[in-house]
């Protein structure tokens, strides 16, 4: 691998807009050589140089240009992260097409909703299961899809439908184009404009059917400064560079995971590595060992409690020594947290001893040794989880932002960190976040607030105050006058029989510091107490039920066991103790099945409908209520 001291000037090639594809193309023509992504391909890592990438990009954007593809088409992905995903999204950028991401997980009937709603053209697919979502049914369902290009052929009934076409022979189709055409996708990397619709960003829809958000090629350049070419971002100011890795497991189609991926690609040259699959992730964490880490809370809430189970079923040696060295982390945690995330001398000291006795073994095997810089978002955060990991010796940073503003719009910056909230506004936006004085809710002004939502020009008006901010839903406070504090998403916020306005995702996050504890949603909107669905990790307390030597069949036998209803109220009683009396848990219920996707009940993004499970469950909160 070559590293590089500069990143290339992203309008080298004469295109007047810069776009992801076009600094794509400026990393492959200044270092072609370079390492641009890893994929494993079973068991083994394979590596793919910039020069490759960009070829295979070219190829690709020639093939949707063969197949009728033209500047505003619609080109939708369904797939897994892996580079095909990329190398669709960038040859979309290229010929000024505009990319619609979907989740792996998205079931047929949303799958016929977003394919219809945004008229996609062309449906790229990764194997059978996501096919069969589009051609079990009449094509006359999908009205505007011309092909289905899928990449994983096993499986595929190919006489099934004339409009699937192998991966293999879509690529040999761009590279017939590209030798009759040799400037047709160049001409249209030249034309881009800045207004350019580049990306659909499909909401998760918490309340009503998803909205695809537009976002343009000045969208995604401002957020690119903002996000990645921060350097009060990263300690010592060091940028991203190729010297980084990262590992792309978080959907790509989700706004987080396309700038922490494609765009650190694209406009740092960070290397991309893609595992086996989404259950493959601790392995390949272990074996990649990135520098730059992004995740979501469920996934730091994860990762803490494994640490803690590991302890648990360790020798009595090793229980002890981990279980020092852990209360060792918590002081450098907390004097880090007093610090602004920061080192005193003291600190470091301490820090030494325990890289030397468990630290690093810790770090190493959660796949966080070489990490230099790690980010969270998405969703709210327990300061509990951050100020663990703060103390093995991360540099955590909680940021903010949403889709509609192409995620940008605060962010905790190195040495400024204040836990418990999500940072302050970027140095170069400060005038553009506010919150407004009447209803507290957090808005945003700048360049990387999107254009609307496809379609819906009423949805869009009202997402936008009369002087232009974008109201974001979240109801927040300045802390100190510099940093924002969510409170809580606004429609979401409990008032009590009493009139006292609670915010339940704060209780909810403290409960799911737990590692007994999944999902919890805190119920009481004009009750008179508080209480709570709860779902219980599953893994976790089959572990904690077989070490007891209690029996078990299925979830349900599981959450019904006496001696679990206990475990989970006595780690009930001690959340309580860190909330006023008004706001404790009163009762709760374990929920008899896991939540998924699939039956409605989380967003793609693993979000609660809050909704939709209070529909589900509602005799179970009407039966605490009794």
């Amino acid at each position: 691998m070559t590293a590089v001291a500069e990143r290339p000037s992203a309008s080298s090639s004469g295109s007047s807009t810069a776009t992801i594809a076009s600094r794509s193309r400026d990393w492959a023509q200044s270092n072609p050589t370079q390492l641009a992504m890893r994929v494993k391909d079973f068991g083994i890592w394979r590596e793919m140089e910039w020069g490759q990438l960009w070829d295979t990009v070219l190829d690709a954007a020639h093939g949707l240009i063969a197949l009728g593809a033209s500047t505003g088409d619609r080109i939708s992905i369904h797939s897994e992260d892996r580079p095909e995903w990329v190398i669709v999204d960038l040859a979309t950028v290229a010929i000024r097409g505009v990319t619609v991401g979907m989740y792996p997980t998205n079931p047929a009937a949303e799958v016929e909703y977003t394919l219809n709603d945004c008229g996609a053209k062309l449906h790229v697919v990764e194997d059978q299961e996501q096919a069969d979502k589009i051609i079990d049914l009449p094509a006359a369902a999908f009205p505007s899809v011309e092909k289905i290009i899928y990449i994983e052929p096993r499986g595929i009934r190919r006489s099934a439908d004339p409009r699937l076409l192998a991966w293999d022979d879509f690529l040999a189709l761009g590279r017939e184009h590209r030798s009759a055409n040799p400037t047709a996708v160049s001409d249209q990397m030249a034309a881009a404009q800045a207004d350019d619709v580049m990306t659909l960003v499909y909401t998760s829809g918490t309340t009503g059917p998803p909205k695809g958000a537009m976002l343009t090629n000045e969208n995604a350049a401002f957020g690119l400064e903002m996000i990645i070419n921060t350097p009060e971002r990263m300690a010592g100011g060091k940028l991203p560079g190729p010297d980084d890795s990262v590992l792309t497991y978080l959907p790509l189609c989700h706004i987080a995971e396309r700038v922490f991926s494609t765009w650190h690609l694209a406009g740092r040259g960070v290397v991309l590595n893609f595992g086996e699959s989404i259950e493959s992730v601790n392995t390949d964490l272990r074996e990649i060992q990135p520098t730059l880490f992004f995740a979501v809370p469920r996934i730091w809430e994860k990762l803490m409690a494994s640490v803690q189970i590991r302890g648990a079923d360790s020798s009595p040696i090793k229980k002890l020594l981990l279980n020092q060295t852990l209360k060792m982390a918590k002081s450098i945690g907390k004097s880090r947290v007093a610090n602004g995330g920061g080192w005193t001398p003291a600190t470091r000291v301490k820090y030494a001893i325990g890289y030397v006795l468990v630290f690093r073994s810790l770090r190493e095997k959660l796949g966080l040794r070489r990490v230099r810089w790690a980010g969270t978002g998405a969703a709210p955060v327990a300061p509990e989880v951050l100020e663990f990991f703060l103390g093995l010796g991360l540099n955590v940073y909680e940021l903010y932002g949403m889709t509609e503003n192409t995620a940008v719009a605060t962010a905790n910056l190195h040495g400024r960190v204040k836990l418990g909230t999500v940072g302050e506004p970027y140095p170069q936006i400060k005038d553009g976040v506010r919150i407004d004085a009447e209803t507290g809710e957090i808005q945003t002004r700048h360049a990387a607030n999107f254009v609307g939502y496809w379609g819906k020009p009423e949805k869009t008006a009202e997402t936008f105050t009369e002087d232009g901010w974008l109201k974001t839903g979240d109801v927040g406070e300045w802390v100190d006058g510099t940093h924002i504090k969510i409170v809580d998403r606004m429609k979401d916020i409990i008032i009590t029989a009493g009139g006292k306005n609670i915010s339940p995702s704060e209780i909810e996050n403290a409960l799911k510091t737990s590692p007994f504890i999944n999902e919890a949603m805190v119920v009481g909107d004009r009750r008179k107490f508080l209480s709570a669905l709860i779902a219980i990790e599953a893994d976790v307390v089959g572990n904690w039920a077989q070490r007891k030597q209690m029996s078990y069949t299925t979830y349900r036998d599981l959450v019904e066991k006496p001696e679990v209803i206990e475990l989970i109220s006595n780690e009930v009683e001690k959340i309580n103790e860190q909330f006023a009396r008004v706001e404790n848990i009163r009762k709760f219920t374990l929920l008899p099945k896991e939540l998924d996707h699939e039956d409605g009940d989380l967003t793609a993004t693993q979000k609660l409908k809050r909704s939709s499970v209070a529909d589900s469950f509602s005799d179970l909160i009407e039966e605490m209520y009794k």
